[in-house]
């Protein structure tokens, strides 16, 4: 069941949210009160969660909170991969979040994305994720490592520079738990009892039913997953996501709404800010009416529907 909403990912990464279009963020601000309000119509005791923001940067969270988003939600999150990409180490994490904390006042923080690559060895990414459990699970509502699963080769990692990043690029084809032909990596074998898991399943994504046991099999309770606001304009996308979230509906989600259409952006690229913050509203209560906690209520032929 959808026991959250986010509102989008990583909105102050450029290969997630152009604030080259939208240098202030106000007009991410705009989005995500769109979000807000129009989720609140729709079933107003859903938590909703701002999206984690990557790097880890208090006065982005105090920008924020000057437009009022910090207070329209419900809690807050971030992302850290201080193995992979982050300019600190990974015992760190506590003063991370305490700084964080500082702005947020009580709102809750979530880890929304923690992670370590096997890009250099499978140890290292199994030694992280011992590492970061300890420090994070006594401290956190919600950790949820990314990723279940490695990201196939023939496949374009979501990041705007792409091979002139380098090695650095190449880290994001191997933060899964379970390699590409779906054997466990040694990390798998000692997921940490209480760590969620955050896996984005894209449009028709042929590893849907294979991700499910694999959750089962780690014990897996809190996963957060996406719905894309750009796929919806793709032939088949509501049947695809009624049968990707009928699928999931055994756990305990957090839906990540995010990613612009081209066609409704100020450029036509699926980062850009939308001409119209009220467009993703309308996104956003479309999405928590079909698929949150009181759809699924009242719309018991769901998964059935979904299969079909």
């Amino acid at each position: 069941m959808v026991e959250a909403v986010m509102l989008w990912n990583e909105p102050n990464n450029l290969s997630h949210w152009d604030f080259k279009l939208d240098p202030d963020w106000r007009l991410f601000a705009a989005t995500a009160l769109a979000g807000v309000e129009a989720i609140r119509r729709v079933d107003p005791e859903l938590r909703i969660v701002l999206g984690g923001i990557s790097p880890i940067d208090p006065n982005f969270m105090q920008l924020l909170k000057t437009y009022g988003v910090v207070d329209a939600v419900d809690a807050v999150a971030v992302h850290g991969f201080p193995l992979d990409w982050n300019h600190w180490q990974i015992h760190e994490w506590p003063e991370k979040l305490a700084e964080i904390r500082a702005v947020a006042g009580d709102k809750p923080v979530w880890v929304s994305e923690a992670g370590v690559s096997s890009f250099g060895a499978e140890e290292v990414q199994d030694w992280g994720l011992a590492r970061t459990a300890e420090l994070l699970l006594p401290l956190v509502e919600r950790v949820h490592w990314y990723s279940l699963f490695d990201l196939p080769a023939a496949w374009t990692a979501t990041t705007r520079h792409k091979e002139a990043e380098g090695s650095a690029y190449y880290r994001h084809y191997y933060m899964g738990l379970v390699r590409e032909d779906m054997s466990p990596k040694p990390a798998a074998q000692h997921f940490p009892p209480g760590m969620g898991v955050c896996q984005w399943f894209h449009y028709e994504d042929p590893r849907l039913d294979a991700g499910v046991e694999w959750l089962r099999k780690l014990g897996v309770r809190h996963l957060r997953t996406g719905i894309s606001w750009a796929d919806r304009f793709r032939p088949g996308a509501e049947q695809w996501f009624d049968r990707q979230m009928a699928a999931l509906a055994e756990f305990d989600t957090t839906m990540t709404l995010c990613f612009t259409p081209e066609h409704l952006g100020l450029a036509p690229h699926y980062t850009s800010p939308p001409k119209d913050p009220q467009a993703f509203g309308e996104f956003a209560a479309w999405a928590v009416g079909r698929y949150g906690p009181k759809a699924r209520r009242h719309e018991p032929a769901l998964t059935e529907a979904g299969a079909a």
